[in-house]
């Protein structure tokens, strides 16, 4: 399979005289693409993208967010099938035996990505006769393209979405990413609960006790870095669709601080929330949170809520250097 190298080539526009280019208050870039096999020779040339630019003012100084936006967008396109074309290149010919396969059907499939939504050609081959198989013919791009959505944007969508709303989080992918005008709302809301449901089922077993080991297997533990907080509370939120009926949420945050020796090393904060009555699993939640953190059996943490006592049972049995200090 073929490697790839983004080669980008700056050419600017020659002039015959140095005088010719002082007067010049226009020059034009052009931004090529060059696909490189493994042995480092040079394979195709596409243009990219041409542009002109003045230099006479501020705003005209380095690329534009619409320019930046177009080449991410056209550099995504090129790349992207050359690694299709790639792809299915090695997968025209049978694996036992050799020979090429034939062409059943065409068909198209669409995957987005950080820098737009793209369609790409997703044939149908007929499986070889040598080799008796479940099926007599397959799309070999279901192999490699699993999801419709590439994990970089996913990620990005989920990141978003839980720090602001919906349409904000898609307001600030907008603004910056050169997404289609298609993508809306619900999409954002889909690939985020999408998501959710993914680490939601990889997340371990319910436990009461997260005390792991013993008092002296803590004695042979590195000293630990920094001192940990945690500060948990509850609030009742109206249920939306029953009025006269509310749900109680559980929200916290972690901090690990460090000392005036350490004033290199920044705070890495850590949130998590949930709806009491619903989750099965608050203190694995609250646990993963911690050892996400670098959380160790010999590092002191304390808790901070009111004392309830939903609260109070999520906090125990979670560090033997425990502090729970109740207001």
């Amino acid at each position: 399979m073929l490697g790839i190298m983004d080669h980008l080539r700056y050419n600017g526009l020659c002039h015959s005289s140095a005088t010719q280019t002082r007067r010049s208050s226009r020059m034009r870039v052009k931004i090529q693409l060059v696909m490189c096999s493994d042995e480092g020779h040079e394979e195709t040339v596409t243009d990219v993208i041409t542009l002109d630019k003045d230099h006479r003012r501020i705003e005209h100084l380095g690329l534009t967010l619409a320019e930046a936006k177009q080449v991410l967008s056209t550099l995504q396109r090129h790349v992207l099938q050359h690694q299709i074309d790639t792809f299915l290149d090695t997968c025209s010919a049978c694996a036992d035996c050799g020979a090429q396969l034939k062409m059943k059907a065409h068909a198209s499939r669409s995957f987005r990505t950080l820098f737009g939504t793209f369609t790409l050609d997703s044939p149908r081959l007929e499986h070889c006769d040598c080799t008796r198989r479940k099926t007599s013919s397959f799309r070999p791009l279901s192999a490699l393209l699993t999801e419709s959505v590439a994990p970089e944007l996913l990620y990005m969508e989920a990141k978003w979405s839980s720090l602001v709303s919906y349409g904000m989080s898609l307001d600030a992918l907008k603004d910056f990413l050169p997404l289609e005008v298609t993508l809306d709302v619900k999409t954002i809301r889909y690939d985020t609960l999408k998501v959710a449901t993914r680490l939601e089922a990889e997340l371990g077993e319910e436990q009461q006790r997260f005390i792991e080991g013993d008092p002296s297997d803590w004695d042979l533990l590195p000293l630990p870095d920094g001192c940990f907080k945690v500060g948990i509370d509850g609030r009742y939120v109206r249920n939306w669709f029953d009025k006269k009926h509310n749900f109680e949420v559980i929200v916290g945050k972690s901090m690990r601080s460090f000392t005036e020796d350490e004033a290199d090393k920044a705070p890495s904060p850590k949130r998590l929330g949930f709806v009491q009555t619903l989750d099965t699993k608050p203190k694995r939640r609250l646990y993963e949170g911690l050892q996400a953190q670098g959380l160790q059996m010999n590092q002191e943490i304390t808790f901070l809520s009111d004392g309830n006592d939903t609260l109070r049972a999520l906090q125990l049995e979670m560090s033997p250097k425990a502090t729970h200090l109740f207001y």
